[in-house]
């Protein structure tokens, strides 16, 4: 049926999927495992390459979406082939330039979308964006990405309150949480830039924000409440609430000890956010989100809790004993699980698409 037909805009997602295939194996490199494909420079490029390239790119994709206007699909567009030339042969500030314009453009986006509603949770996610320009710049100029771990975290915490907040507001009307998170922004902001030229006043002020924020998410999102239903709404919550959980890490981390570039702590804080916090974002609003872009459903399954129990027991594998007993084949074993959980939700995702079932939500 016409309905159901995959939109040319599909395509802009090939890019960001590579991007992650890219991560993955790219992972099994830093884990001194080996991998299907070892390049030069893939282990170095694997924090941008799935920050920028894969979250980057889903998330251009969903706003460009949402703004309703086809030149915002450059942004993704650009991310997608920066990612893609990171880690080929090509020269590096080919990659760079590409990232650089699509997180620039990625700003631009938000432009038609606060002129449609002037939204506090538009206004948080364009800061995430601008922090995600930062971190582009700063890659370029040759910092590596633990210091730009600030910037890239804030890019992804930042649109993932955003978006809460935008798909929350009405269980968050007459409730002071519009003004709580815009402080948490500016903070969080404000952090970022300090973090370059006084590191420990800059990550304690990090820290600050990130469990401003953290409590921000439990006390007004709406899972709290949502956790007791059944369906696709328990499974969401579920992920929302585990999600949410992994944020204390990074933020007592940098809080109690300030700058944490190397060692185990480092992977602990990396991890604590990309795996335990922004996949997890991913698993819950997948169902949601794919269809809006993709005009194809995305049923519910029971089976979609099991990559998400799976990623949350690896990853306390890898950070609790891992690295904070200091057990390599513990860290070894949690990053190979992480990587399974990540390729099961796909083909659990792909196996309930085929099925062409819509439950409705409980």
């Amino acid at each position: 049926m016409t309905e159901n037909r995959i939109p040319p805009r599909a395509l802009l997602l090939v890019p960001g999927g590579f991007a992650l295939l890219a991560g993955l194996d790219a992972a099994l490199l830093r884990l001194g495992l080996p991998a299907p494909v070892d390049t030069t420079r893939l282990a170095d490029v694997h924090g941008v390459v799935l920050v920028l390239g894969f979250v980057g790119t889903l998330i251009a994709v969903e706003r460009a979406v949402a703004a309703g206007r086809r030149w915002c699909y450059a942004a993704p567009a650009l991310l997608g082939l920066g990612a893609i030339l990171l880690v080929s042969p090509a020269p590096r500030h080919l990659a760079d330039v590409a990232l650089l314009a699509g997180a620039a453009l990625l700003v631009a986006v938000y432009v038609p979308l606060w002129q449609r509603s002037w939204d506090t949770a538009v206004l948080v996610q364009a800061a995430g964006a601008v922090l995600a320009t930062g971190a582009a710049l700063l890659w370029a100029a040759g910092l590596p990405v633990s210091e730009l771990l600030g910037w890239l975290v804030g890019f992804l915490i930042l649109t993932i309150a955003g978006e809460r907040l935008e798909l929350a507001r009405v269980a968050m009307a007459g409730t002071s949480a519009e003004l709580l998170l815009g402080a948490a922004t500016a903070a969080m902001v404000l952090g970022a830039l300090a973090q370059l030229l006084w590191p420990t006043v800059g990550f304690t002020l990090l820290g600050a924000a990130v469990l401003g924020i953290t409590c921000w998410l439990f006390r007004f999102d709406v899972a709290r409440r949502t956790v007791h239903t059944t369906g696709l709404t328990r499974y969401t919550a579920v992920c929302l609430l585990a999600g949410y959980a992994w944020l204390t890490v990074p933020g007592l981390a940098w809080l109690l000890i300030g700058p944490v570039r190397s060692g185990a702590g480092y992977d602990a804080v990396v991890h604590a956010v990309m795996l335990g916090f922004v996949l997890s974002m991913i698993m819950a609003h997948a169902p949601v989100i794919l269809p809006a872009v993709l005009r194809r459903p995305l049923p519910y399954i029971p089976w979609m809790y099991g990559p998400v129990v799976l990623l949350h027991v690896s990853l306390l594998l890898r950070v609790v004993i891992g690295d904070g007993r200091d057990v390599p084949w513990a860290l070894q074993a949690g990053g190979v699980l992480n990587i399974v959980a990540v390729l099961a939700f796909a083909a659990v995702a792909v196996y309930s698409a085929s099925r062409r079932r819509i439950e409705v939500p409980a």
